[in-house]
């Protein structure tokens, strides 16, 4: 499909990425379960070695359906390219790959997914980067915490898991005024709800295995590239601007432009760290985006209906939907995420840990699962799992304090979910 930017979003989420298949005249994206590609002659084989002719070598780098994929996630970010990988964490860092040096750091928001901010705070230290995190309500503060060894900010637009929403232009304005690029992590926008590059952000990564799959059956990552960033201008980023020892001095920046970061993750990203989508599962991703509109619009509906329900329930202390007139955050859903506030929440409740513990153990239209995003209800209890890593300093400021359950709230009928709901608090 060309021209891709004429049509609206219901119908790019169908057909971006996909084409009848030359050989079969298939409609439907094939899964191409293979491991390598046949070259024309030695000289095409060169070609797709050197980066001088696009095409297909050996399924790490590139396969055709992963292919299919990025395009159509891509397209609805209003992107230049994208890169899938294997998971959320292996999209974050393979994002920051290309942009990070041994010493160099990342400023992140205290508001993030609990993996994230371990991934954040320890595991990337092995390879020598470190993060910063901030409060990205305080500007000032962020602008502060840059210093000559900062290559990126990096926040959630939607986050997990309160449903906290950044405030993505005013962000985006400090990134632009230091000259950083803004890393966005739109898994629970999506682009539907949310569409972070038309705010200011340079790349955005997805949790595919989230509510773009939206059936909770694989696991995917993908990194969208605006296609806008200078990364020659400052020298920070030699890794895009400077000779590739591996592609004969190759610039990718000077070469490539503004798809120069899709390239040099996949040349280089894909081929070195090797977390590859596989595509079986990318076309499990395909499908679930077909419907990717219609699923976010009764995400948002549900939310809304059961969030204003558990807020007068007396045995719930608080609600941080972003949809609620009651939220700090409401103001921001115009701007940030104008179909609605998403399907993610937590409440706190009065009774504690004890009394969280009590309630995921009653519920029974709830699936207790480490997962978000399914058509599914779901509920977990972030302090002693997803967050469970983390300091209770940490856990308050990510919004997953002991008393707190994060619900994902599905696509079932809304009073099925408000009468579970209503049980399991009947008998705390």
């Amino acid at each position: 499909m060309s021209n891709t930017t004429q049509y609206g979003f219901d119908t790019l989420q169908i057909h971006a990425g996909a084409r009848p298949d030359p050989a079969t005249g298939a409609r439907q994206v094939p899964i191409y379960q293979t491991t390598a590609y046949v070259f024309r002659d030695a000289d095409h084989a060169a070609a797709l070695f050197n980066l001088q002719e696009v095409g297909y070598i050996y399924s790490r780098l590139t396969n055709p359906t992963v292919a299919a994929l990025g395009e159509r996630i891509a397209a609805l970010e209003g992107g230049v390219g994208a890169v899938c990988c294997s998971s959320g964490h292996a999209a974050q860092l393979m994002a920051l790959f290309p942009l990070m040096q041994p010493g160099c750091n990342v400023i992140a928001s205290t508001r993030l997914y609990g993996g994230t901010v371990q991934q954040f705070s320890n595991t990337i230290r092995k390879f020598g980067w470190s993060a910063k995190f901030v409060d990205f309500d305080d500007l000032a503060a962020l602008e502060a915490a840059v210093d000559e060894n900062t290559r990126a900010i990096f926040c959630e637009s939607i986050a997990n898991p309160g449903g906290y929403i950044t405030d993505i232009p005013a962000v985006a304005e400090v990134a632009n005024k230091v000259g950083l690029p803004l890393i966005v992590d739109n898994t629970t926008g999506t682009p539907y709800l949310c569409q972070p590059i038309k705010l200011g952000a340079t790349l955005v990564v997805h949790s595919t295995t989230k509510y773009l799959t939206g059936n909770g059956t694989v696991t995917g990552g993908c990194v969208v590239d605006s296609g806008t960033f200078d990364w020659s201008a400052s020298g920070k980023f030699p890794s895009l601007s400077e000779p590739e020892p591996a592609y004969h001095g190759l610039k990718f920046h000077e070469a490539l432009g503004g798809m120069a970061f899709t390239f040099h993750s996949i040349a280089v990203g894909l081929r070195d760290l090797g977390m590859t989508m596989n595509p079986q599962g990318a076309h499990y991703t395909l499908m679930g985006i077909e419907t990717l509109s219609l699923r976010m619009a009764r995400h948002v509906e549900n939310a809304e209906k059961v969030a204003a329900w558990l807020e007068k329930h007396p045995k719930v202390e608080a609600v941080t939907y972003a949809g609620l007139d009651s939220s700090p955050y409401k103001s921001r859903v115009a701007t940030v995420c104008p179909k609605g506030a998403g399907g993610l929440f937590t409440l706190s409740l009065k009774g504690g840990y004890e009394a969280c513990v009590k309630m995921v153990s009653d519920l029974n239209l709830f699936s207790h699962v480490a997962n978000l995003g399914d058509t599914r209800s779901l509920v977990i209890h972030p302090a002693s799992t997803t967050h469970r890593q983390l300091s209770e300093a940490q856990q308050k400021a990510a919004g997953a304090a002991p008393n707190t359950l994060r619900l994902s709230i599905g696509i079932e009928d809304a009073a099925d979910i408000i009468g579970d709901l209503e049980q399991a608090l009947a008998k705390l």
